[in-house]
This record gives structure tokens, C-alpha cells and sequence, in this order.
């Protein structure tokens, strides 16, 4: 694997972090491919083969579905969110698709009160090369708790 390569996925993690810990929500869909997968799911469903997921979006489209519902349908205590994010595995390159695993820390802070950890697991991606540059074909994010608590509004 080239030095290059890896610097260009972690790039692509560090763009993914600031625009999730920013709240600018618009450019999110923007680092994925138009069929994309984003699904976010308990380690107990996904080490058993479950399929049940909090979230399971199956395009660019359902992505901008849910910025649509976070910007303008859903009410909720506001809260930050800062991601502490490892450096990405590399796992495999196949058919020019890049798979790596990466792990992540979410805390979750409400304007009137303390930062609190609110989830933690790793990322399975698998990124593809693009006009636009690496993009996101597959996001799994799978957290190690059971449960989340209170709800999951804004993408891990």
C-alpha cells in the first residue's frame, strides 16, 4: 500500500469529522457515492449477522432525507457532538475499492450542561476513487453498546 493512498483516506476522515462536529449538514452527502450505504449498528446485531440497524440509508438520496429531517422536521434538546477519530486500517484494496476500519469516539455536549461520551465503536468503510476524489461507497458504523442513549439524531 503507497503512503499516498493512506494520507488521501485519512484526508477523507478528517473532512468526514469536521463537517459532522460542525453541523454542516449540507455537505454530508457530498462525501458519498450517489448508491451509497450508510447504516449505523449495535456490535451485538453485527457480530451475530443481524441485520436490524439503528439507521440504514441506501443512497445519496435517503442521505439528503435525513439532512431534511434533521434541519427542518425533527424537535430535540440541541447538542454538539466532537468526534475523536483513529488513523484508518487499510484492509484490503480490491477492484479498486479501498476498505478500511477506523475507531471512533463520539461525546455529546448540551449548550446548558457537560460533555458527556455518547458513542463509541469503529467505521467499515469501503471508499472508492471518484472525479471529486475518494468518496464513500459504504459507511457501517458499528458501535459497541446495545443501546444509544436517548436517540441518534446527527450521523456518527
Amino acid at each position: 500500500m503507497n503512503s499516498e493512498l493512506w494520507q488521501q483516506v485519512l484526508a477523507l476522515q478528517t473532512v468526514y469529522t469536521a463537517i459532522v462536529d460542525s453541523g454542516d449538514w449540507q455537505k454530508w452527502p457530498d462525501l458519498f457515492t450517489d448508491d451509497c450505504l450508510y447504516k449505523v449498528q449495535p456490535r451485538e446485531n453485527f457480530d451475530r449477522g443481524l441485520p436490524l440497524s439503528t439507521i440504514n440509508l441506501e443512497s445519496k438520496g435517503m442521505l439528503y432525507d435525513r439532512i431534511y429531517g434533521i434541519s427542518e422536521t425533527l424537535f430535540h434538546d440541541p447538542y454538539y457532538q466532537r468526534h475523536v477519530v483513529g488513523l484508518p486500517h487499510i484492509t484490503a484494496i480490491q477492484d479498486g475499492r479501498i476498505f478500511a476500519q477506523t475507531n471512533y469516539a463520539v461525546f455529546r455536549t448540551k449548550p446548558d450542561g457537560h460533555s458527556q461520551l455518547f458513542n463509541v465503536g469503529y467505521y467499515l468503510d469501503e471508499i472508492v476513487g471518484t472525479q471529486e476524489g475518494l468518496r464513500f461507497a459504504r459507511r457501517h458504523c458499528v458501535f459497541d453498546s446495545e443501546m444509544v442513549p436517548n436517540s441518534l439524531i446527527y450521523p456518527i
